[in-house]
């Protein structure tokens, strides 16, 4: 049973981050709707939808109760700005051709997570980390040097979604109770700002091909599935496996830029990307090492 559960465990977390690593398609199919659109379209359809599935769980009323707790609506607040931030730039990144970049941000996350823990959390880390953490600041420096500014789409992006598991590591509900808390948090402005595109006569939804506004709706359908399958997975396999796991999305991200929508992958892109990928071989074969060598002393 315990062999199911974790195969089961094993798909949902793969079948989570490749829809993941596949999402610039489908943003690119949207790229007539304006990415502040696109984003309010995302918290708005979902929330809506994760409203429908409390409904036929009959879970509403539980969550109703949840309005008292002030301090729980505030951490999911805060969660909720976070993805707003993340997945704002995801979406106007892919839209305007640096899917290279996004994947570059997904690559480093791992790296800001540790190094949060150490900052935030007062984790003490083995020398073995501290390696690739410095082996990936080494990457980051060497692209700020060649291209003569920060890889701000990729810091942006690791580091709101660092800041958003953070926040979640102190979060008390459940993965389906706290995403719909923080869609919740954002579905007001979101609609109202939906509203206000269309009284001036901009909005994207409605007004060009229908496929274009069924993709929009479907935004809340993409967002929430992966999310609620990653929720599953993560309960069912070790944490060690989902980190490998996470791992298929910035490479699915990195290849489609590279060779779907041709961006440039200069030499410097090169050497920049291969410290990263170097402080990431290193960070998942240490992790793998210590947890096969119980033995292993902690200095």
């Amino acid at each position: 049973m315990v062999e199911g559960l974790n195969r089961k465990g094993l798909l949902l977390g793969f079948g989570a981050y490749l829809i993941w690593g596949f999402f610039p398609l489908y943003f690119k199919a949207l790229s007539s709707v304006p990415s502040t659109q696109i984003l309010a379209h995302r918290f708005v359809w979902s929330f809506l939808l994760l409203t429908v599935v409390l409904g036929w769980r009959k879970e509403l009323k539980t969550l109703v109760e949840l309005f008292g707790d002030k301090k729980t609506i505030a951490i999911y607040a805060i969660a909720g700005s976070l993805l707003a931030i993340n997945w704002g730039m995801y979406v106007w990144a892919v839209n305007a051709g640096f899917v290279v970049e996004t994947s570059l941000g997904y690559f480093i996350n791992p790296l800001v997570n540790v190094l949060f823990g150490v900052v935030f959390l007062r984790e003490r880390l083995r020398w073995s980390q501290w390696l690739p953490i410095g082996i990936a600041a080494v990457g980051v420096v060497y692209l700020t040097i060649q291209y003569h500014s920060l890889p701000w789409i990729a810091l942006t992006l690791a580091f709101s979604f660092g800041l958003y598991g953070l926040v979640k590591k102190i979060a008390p509900l459940s993965a389906l109770y706290g995403l719909t808390l923080e869609t919740m948090a954002l579905f007001l402005p979101a609609l109202v700002y939906l509203v206000l595109q269309e009284i001036n006569g901009v909005g994207g939804f409605g007004h060009g091909p229908n496929w274009v506004s069924i993709l929009v709706m479907l935004t809340g359908v993409i967002t929430v599935i992966p999310l609620l399958m990653f929720g599953s997975a993560a309960r069912l396999v070790p944490l060690w496996t989902m980190g490998l796991l996470q791992y298929i999305a910035p490479t699915c991200q990195f290849l489609l830029g590279v060779t779907v929508f041709h961006e440039p992958f200069t030499t410097e892109r090169l050497v920049g990307f291969s410290f990263i990928w170097l402080a990431l071989l290193i960070f998942s074969t240490e992790r793998w090492w210590v947890r096969r060598t119980p033995q292993f002393v902690y200095k």
